[in-house]
């Protein structure tokens, strides 16, 4: 492998995710991302030009280069989310554009679900809506730590200092109600005229901190992960039945959390067997450590009886396995409600087990953050409290100590459908 090749796979890698109200720019703020960046092809760029000819526009339409269905195109609003790569010198990117309707407040919590780092747009003519408190609470219920509020359109505004500086205390209030949150960073920004996304506005001297593309390149997400509660979910077991690994078997997965190494004392759960690490494997060769993300194969000194759905953790820090479960949910689903004791399959890591509602707590009005309690049944988008029973041990943390870990969905077994996804407490 090439110098240049290897140097670009070991590149830090960030997620992030965009969310606003409707039209306030997040598809064209990506669009001028990439543009402005030059991470675009000369084809797309063309393609994304002749569109916005045959609708009219009067400018080339950068929010194309991110919305690609039809229907997103007709109507010039973002539906799906879209996933779009792209990388610079410093770091490679992942980024999830999420709709801004309300009705599909489902689609912005699977697109943030597995992002470092949040966008907020906020139009710098209506400052901070309802709209905006939805998003801010839910990447705080998704443990997103990092979060951007881009206060954009300032065009439209003259670039006034004092109309973003009235958007940074509103959003400052709202958000010291949040306690997941690290870091807050704003910027005065345009994404239909470039300011502040790529190169410095020269509209706003006034502003000194970094453009955005800079923040996102420099933003340090290293101790986002948890890499002291060590966590390894088994996927499959390896056993080659060939002559030249004869006696092999390797338990592989996803490092899910902490650290491990060879002569490392581990405990598999729920059986609670003991045992040592004998070899960690990764793409064909052995390593000396494994540790959240990477995908290894973990050879053990004993024989014991784990499978798919199990969990390897250190002794001195392993988690009680437990039935009854606290969660916060999401509901997803538009053809069925959570009423009362509803029946489900729920994954959580590796694992699928039965579960029971028990008892719902309550429901959560986004927009105020007060707690309903007099009207319980879950439908489409509704995010609130409930008590689960499973039909098996799950060997689970807190979603505010592994986002891993501390996850599960829950699955109509009639359907097939996936009608919630969870955040353990």
């Amino acid at each position: 492998m090439s110098t240049e090749a290897k140097g670009y796979l070991d590149m830090d890698l960030l997620r992030f995710t965009t969310a606003g109200s409707v039209d306030d720019g997040k598809s064209t703020l990506i669009g001028r991302l990439l543009y402005d960046s030059k991470a675009i092809f000369e084809d797309q760029l063309e393609a994304v030009e002749r569109s916005s000819k045959q609708r009219g526009d009067e400018n080339v339409n950068l929010a194309l280069l991110t919305d690609g269905l039809r229907s997103e195109r007709e109507q010039g609003i973002t539906i799906d989310v879209a996933y779009r790569y792209f990388a610079t010198p410093r770091r490679k990117f992942i980024i999830a554009d999420t709709p801004g309707h309300i009705q599909y407040t489902r689609n912005m919590v699977t697109g943030a679900s597995t992002a470092n780092l949040a966008i907020i747009l906020v139009d710098a003519r209506k400052g901070v809506i309802e709209q905006t408190c939805r998003h801010a609470f839910i990447a705080n219920l998704l443990r997103i730590q990092h979060l951007v509020v881009c206060v954009n359109k300032m065009d439209l505004v003259d670039f006034k200092q004092e109309v973003f500086d009235d958007i940074v205390a509103s959003f400052k209030q709202f958000a010291s109600r949040l306690d997941n949150i690290v870091e807050v960073t704003f910027i005065p920004a345009s994404a239909l005229l470039g300011d502040n996304i790529v190169e410095k506005s020269a509209n706003m001297d006034w502003y000194q901190g970094p453009t955005l593309l800079y923040h996102l390149e420099t933003v340090y997400i290293g101790a986002d992960a948890n890499h002291v509660d060590a966590r390894f979910p088994v996927q499959w077991v390896i056993r080659p039945h060939s002559t030249e690994w004869h006696d092999f078997r390797g338990y592989a997965g996803r490092v899910a959390g902490g650290v491990f190494k060879p002569g490392d004392e581990v405990v598999a759960l729920p059986s609670g067997f003991t045992s040592r690490i004998k070899g960690i494997h990764s793409m064909g060769s052995s390593v000396e450590e494994a540790y959240s993300p990477m995908s290894v194969a973990i050879t053990l000194e004993d024989e014991i009886d784990i499978s798919r759905g199990d969990m390897l953790v250190k002794a001195n820090n392993a988690p009680e396995p437990k039935q009854d479960v606290e969660a916060m949910i999401c509901w997803f689903s538009e053809k069925r409600s959570l009423a009362g004791r509803g029946k489900f399959v729920l994954r959580h890591t590796t694992k699928e087990v039965r579960a029971v509602v028990k008892e719902v707590r309550y429901k959560v009005n986004i927009n105020t953050l007060h707690k309903i309690e007099d009207d319980l049944e879950f439908t489409l988008n509704d995010i609130g409290r409930v008590c689960l029973r499973t039909s098996a041990p799950l060997v689970c943390d807190s979603y505010q100590r592994n986002r891993i870990t501390g996850s599960f969905i829950l699955v109509d077994e009639q359907t097939n459908e996936t009608v919630a996804a969870g955040m353990i407490i």
